[in-house]
């Protein structure tokens, strides 16, 4: 409730009406009641797990098996690759392979030959030791082969996508018959959120609000999709590392959402309120008291000149009761505010009454001649 009260540089009489050049002050009177401290942010909705699905090899994608939605376990196959040339690569290797061991076994029996003639001085130690040198050479060339091989087989498994985690897909970025070319960097093929029943905001929080955010703290919050509905959910983590844009600081602050009739959606915004604090039953006053100084001519009792500590204010309240309508100014200890009020710990009475704005002072009350007509 606001009050008009007129300040007069002299004693009026509570029937007399106020005379021209008063000063005329609003106020407001202090109140006791709840306040909550919160901190506004914006957001962007995604899966607290999301996985991009890539394609380890290039190839033309001759078969799709999932789409935009569509639920996947672990290991479904969600798309295939043209298999040609992979699989005559791996035919390739085996047949390298074939000819390696083939290989091993003739030095095998060429040493084995050479040992034989040893005793009958038909061949001579460097020969048996050149034999021993080119089987071993031929066993590393098997096992050469044999890598080859595993490499040809697992790169024609690749041509197989499968999904890698249970969840729901959320894009698809091919199409079939189109070619994907893995090269530089994996292609991503789709992403798959792995539960939308529990869905994570990333808000941004200004560096002048995230020293009061801490992990634990409630959030409530709207989207667009719904405007007349508030959603809730909880801080889980604060980032120390800053994002500059524009010279404007701010930090990645997550927020863990319940989704359980899966209404939200990956990528909506969501205009956020972190509550940091809550007082009940405070005694409280409006931020424009806070806000207000007297003109240089208005009659102020108290100190005015003390020097104020941090979280201390000077706030001016009137007596109503009082003939002398004067302003008294007072020191006030102050602590959470919600923007638009603010909490008195010490220095006010609950029954003061605040000046919160000047209106300015009253005209002569004099009227010119009626217009001729």
């Amino acid at each position: 409730m606001k009050t008009l009260i007129i300040l007069s540089i002299v004693i009026l009489s509570s029937c007399k009406p106020p005379a021209a050049g008063e000063i005329s002050f609003e106020t407001s009177p202090v109140s006791r009641g709840d306040l909550r401290s919160v901190v506004t942010a914006s957001g962007t909705l995604g899966a607290v797990v999301s996985v991009d699905v890539g394609c380890q090899v290039s190839g033309r994608i001759m078969k799709l098996h999932a789409d935009f939605n569509t639920p996947v376990k672990r290991g479904d196959l969600i798309a295939e690759l043209d298999t040609a040339i992979y699989s005559a690569k791996v035919k390739a290797s085996q047949g390298e392979l074939a000819s390696a061991q083939a290989n091993v076994t003739l030095k095998k029996q060429n040493l084995h030959r050479k040992n034989s003639l040893l005793p009958l001085r038909a061949a001579t130690e460097l020969d048996v030791e050149q034999a021993v040198a080119e089987l071993a050479q031929a066993e590393a060339s098997v096992i050469i082969k044999e890598a080859s091989l595993d490499q040809a087989q697992t790169d024609l498994s690749f041509c197989r996508i499968t999904a890698p985690v249970d969840g729901i897909v959320v894009s698809r970025e091919v199409d079939e018959g189109q070619t994907v070319v893995a090269a530089m960097s994996t292609p991503v093929l789709f992403t798959i959120a792995q539960d939308i029943k529990k869905m994570r905001i990333t808000a941004t929080v200004s560096e002048a609000d995230i020293g009061s955010v801490k992990k634990g703290d409630q959030v409530e919050f709207t989207v667009d999709a719904f405007t007349d509905e508030l959603f809730t959910g909880e801080v889980v983590q604060v980032r120390i590392a800053p994002t500059t844009v524009e010279n404007v600081v701010t930090y990645e602050t997550l927020i863990d959402v319940e989704n359980a009739e899966q209404r939200l959606f990956p990528g909506m915004t969501a205009d956020v309120s972190i509550l940091t604090a809550e007082r009940k039953n405070i005694i409280k006053v409006p931020n424009t008291a806070l806000r207000f100084t007297p003109p240089e001519s208005s009659n102020v009792a108290g100190e005015t000149k003390s020097k104020l500590l941090r979280k201390q204010q000077l706030i001016y309240t009137i007596d109503l009761s009082a003939k002398d309508k004067s302003l008294r100014a007072v020191i006030v200890t102050t602590g959470i505010t919600d923007n638009a009020e603010t909490e008195i710990l010490e220095g006010l009475d609950a029954r003061a009454v605040v000046v919160t704005a000047t209106l300015g002072r009253t005209n002569d009350n004099k009227e010119g001649p009626p217009p001729q007509l």
